[in-house]
């Protein structure tokens, strides 16, 4: 009956404060929500499993109504095999004659399959200030964990969807994202392509 009430008191606190609620998702992959990068046993995890299962990543993008921006990947598609790292690229693009910031959000489908997911470096929940007419390639580095694997009810996944969203910040259709926004900056640079990338 303790346990029981600690739990409870657990998961109320934890769902009370947005922040904390998507920490919580940060931490364990629930609801779709990505870990955080400090999260990621990278130099552990990223060791590509060759001879393993295929599974495609489709990326997708939309962008809220108050925000005039284009907002797309570069890619439809790339395909990794667990623990493979693969870098891709979305651009967004200001099409107004003045400075914007957005900000974005992020999920990926099948919920289960978040789990997995790991971002070594992405844009999410970061300002970004996009001048007038300004275009700009925002890099998302990730991996799937070779532990997908031992999942039995993701034995028939072969497909992941990573979906972003950005929104003008200060809007009222805006997510609260308290306490987890970085400042607006320049975004950095990436190189590369993606690998076994699908136009």
């Amino acid at each position: 009956m303790y346990m029981g009430g600690v739990v409870l008191f657990t998961i109320s606190f934890t769902y009370a404060s947005v922040p904390l609620y998507r920490i919580f998702c940060q931490k364990t992959g629930f609801g779709g929500t990505v870990k955080a990068r400090e999260d990621v046993m990278y130099e552990q995890k990223a060791r590509p499993v060759s001879g393993k299962r295929m599974i495609q990543i489709k990326f997708n993008s939309d962008v809220s109504e108050s925000l005039p921006w284009s907002f797309t990947p570069q890619h439809q598609s790339v395909n990794v095999v667990p623990g493979e790292a693969c870098l891709a690229f979305y651009t967004a693009h200001n099409k107004t004659n003045k400075a914007i910031v957005g900000v974005s959000t992020y999920n990926v489908q099948p919920f289960q399959a978040a789990l997995y997911f790991n971002k070594i470096q992405c844009f999410c929940f970061e300002e970004q200030m996009l001048h007038a007419n300004e275009k700009i390639d925002m890099p998302v580095f990730f991996f799937i964990d070779p532990e997908i694997m031992n999942d039995r009810s993701l034995d028939n996944i072969d497909t992941i969807i990573l979906s972003y969203t950005f929104f003008k910040v200060g809007d009222a259709d805006a997510p609260d994202v308290a306490g987890l926004l970085v400042p607006a900056h320049p975004p950095r640079a990436g190189a590369g392509t993606a690998a076994h990338a699908t136009a």
